[in-house]
């Protein structure tokens, strides 16, 4: 923490940051949103109308003759349309050879029918008119510059703004960032989009109540498949690391009763992070959290006896990659020996040094943890080391560079944007395993895709560190904190607390540089120790010079915590799960200005 803060007084010294003037006029861009409360994963009902020149139109049907349909909302009389019309038509013309087919929905009730013949000049895919708002209530459309990629299935992959050139009170001379494309990509490469919903500056399309989207049967193909496939299936699958499967509508009912308690107390699915207003959009792009109204589904569903519904509506099974998720690597490393772990109890954690011998730094674009016995691994830290024969007392506090928890072991950067490791530097594997009845033996490997050039971002991390903990005996409600004031403009892309079982609760906080107020960036009030979750910003949050960024975090040494090794023990700072951590690690990157 110490050489971090040294850097950032240098950069002090040598950087000028500017801000944006109070004055200037409100814009907005597109922002990145938590995917499945935006509508991902979810089946767009079977759309039936007629083209503004008479054809019957299904969306059903449009959608099984191609590889993939962007559903692309529209208006002739919104400005923002009328520039990405031009835009649209070119990525239409491009991916036709592709499979992906375009449709154009109008959504001004009252648009002029020569405007719209005009406008359907210029692009080839069914031109359709809502005059009644009811094409956009089932699509769920909320912007007339929208866009919604479809899988053949109709189920929603991407939703948002095609890309950044044009927003409201603002227009560039190319985009800075693309979204439609991309997505677009990622399904034709069978992967899903790094981005996968964002808002969409445009007018805004307002519905009558009567017209607002209809409560549809909830089953098995329609609705609880495809909840399962974006937020269980990823463990809870053939080979994966959950205890069954939950692949099949079978396989749910099978384990309907412990699913209800897991759903009902949070445990499942894993995710600690909690909103400051239930109805608050998430900040957190991996929010995998379940909704109250989706829990109730769920319940609902599996009490009512799990009803299949129509095959028609199941979404396309979800695959996995059998070697890398991040595509080929660049290079992968290994831990030089399998590690034995035994078939009960517990383990300490395990500490092994990889050398990478690498002759010149290396910037990483991607990166990927795969244990070869992933049933038996809580979770592995990978720290970067600099050259030399022992490892630094105190390097886990120095932020790691890769990370592992069940259903979370992967990093993707943006172009522009990556991590640095040391010419000649070394791994430190800091892997903790939990014996689950059967003795074996794991050899976690590490995968990497290097940058092609120099980033003109360095993505850094660093721990907000306490190591003066002293908790006393049955203390079920300890505090400690860490804090560090920035001279210069940081801006924070993700967080992950780490503590050990007698961590209980934490929070992040933004203070300001009166000392008077207070920003909660994430509020985690169940700490759970099983899940080392990394919580990713969909948006970076700018920490401003002069401003402190505090990590608080509450500890139970009392015997009413189960998992507490001894509740008569003073407990101190250690490396071992029955000692403690109080660490908050943040991922940032120097200065505010978006590349």
């Amino acid at each position: 923490m110490r050489s971090f803060l040294v850097n950032l007084l240098v950069l002090a010294a040598i950087t000028v940051v500017t801000s944006a003037s109070a004055a200037e006029p409100v814009r907005e861009a597109p922002l990145a949103l938590a995917p499945f409360e935006n509508g991902i994963g979810k089946l767009i009902p079977n759309i039936q109308t007629k083209t503004i020149d008479g054809k019957a139109f299904a969306l059903a049907d449009y959608a099984k003759k191609h590889k993939a349909i962007v559903v692309a909302m529209t208006s002739t009389s919104c400005p923002l349309c009328k520039k990405y019309l031009p835009t649209l038509a070119e990525l239409e013309k491009v991916y036709a050879e592709k499979g992906i087919g375009f449709v154009f929905v109008n959504s001004l009730t009252i648009a002029k029918a020569d405007e719209m013949k005009e406008a359907a000049t210029k692009v080839k895919g069914p031109y359709l008119h809502d005059a009644t708002g009811a094409i956009s209530a089932q699509l769920g459309a909320t912007s007339t510059t929208q866009v919604f990629l479809l899988d053949t299935q109709r189920t929603t992959i991407y939703r948002g703004a095609v890309d950044d050139q044009y927003g409201l009170g603002y227009s560039l001379d190319a985009p800075k960032k693309m979204f439609l494309k991309p997505a677009i990509d990622s399904h034709l490469a069978g992967k899903t989009p790094d981005v996968p919903a964002t808002s969409a500056p445009g007018c805004v399309i307002e519905l009558p109540k009567e017209l607002k989207q209809e409560a549809v049967a909830v089953t098995y193909h329609n609705s609880i498949s495809r909840l399962v496939q974006s937020h269980c299936i990823e463990c809870h699958r053939k080979g994966g690391v959950g205890p069954f499967s939950l692949e099949t509508r079978d396989d749910i009912l099978a384990h309907k009763g412990i699913i209800k308690k897991v759903i009902t107390n949070g445990t499942m699915p894993p995710w600690g992070a909690v909103k400051a207003k239930p109805d608050d959009h998430s900040p957190f792009i991996n929010d995998r959290s379940l909704s109250e109204a989706t829990r109730k589904e769920l319940i609902a569903w599996m009490n009512a006896g799990g009803p299949e519904g129509d095959k028609a509506d199941a979404p396309i099974a979800r695959t996995f990659p059998k070697d890398w998720a991040i595509g080929k690597p660049d290079l992968v490393l290994q831990i030089p020996k399998p590690i034995a772990v035994k078939a009960t109890g517990t383990m300490p954690y395990q500490k092994v040094v990889v050398e990478t011998n690498f002759a010149e730094d290396k910037y990483i674009q991607a990166i990927e943890i795969r244990p070869t016995a992933k049933q038996v691994v809580h979770h592995v830290l990978v720290f970067p080391l600099g050259p030399g024969t022992t490892v630094p007392r105190g390097a886990e506090a120095t932020g790691h560079v890769a990370a592992y928890v069940p259903g979370n072991n992967r990093q993707i950067y943006p172009d522009g944007y990556a991590k640095k490791l040391m010419k000649g530097g070394r791994l430190l594997f800091q892997i903790h395993y939990t014996p689950n009845g059967e003795a074996t033996e794991d050899q976690t490997e590490i995968a990497f895709i290097f940058a092609k050039e120099k980033p003109h971002t360095e993505i850094r991390v660093f721990g907000l560190v306490q190591p003066k903990i002293l908790i006393p005996p049955g203390d079920d409600n300890y505090k400690n904190n860490a804090s560090l004031s920035v001279p210069i403009d940081v801006t924070i892309c993700a967080f992950a607390p780490h503590m050990h079982v007698r961590g209980k609760a934490c929070k992040y906080e933004i203070v300001s540089k009166d000392k008077k107020t207070r920003r909660v960036l994430l509020d985690i009030p169940q700490y759970d120790f099983n899940w080392q979750i990394y919580y990713q910003l969909a948006e970076p949050v700018v920490l401003k010079g002069g401003e402190t960024l505090e990590f608080t975090a509450w500890f139970d040494n009392s015997d009413k915590n189960p998992a507490n090794p001894d509740s008569k023990a003073t407990v101190k700072w250690g490396p071992q799960t029955s000692d403690e951590m109080l660490i908050g690690y943040v991922e940032y990157y120097l200065g505010s200005t978006k590349k």
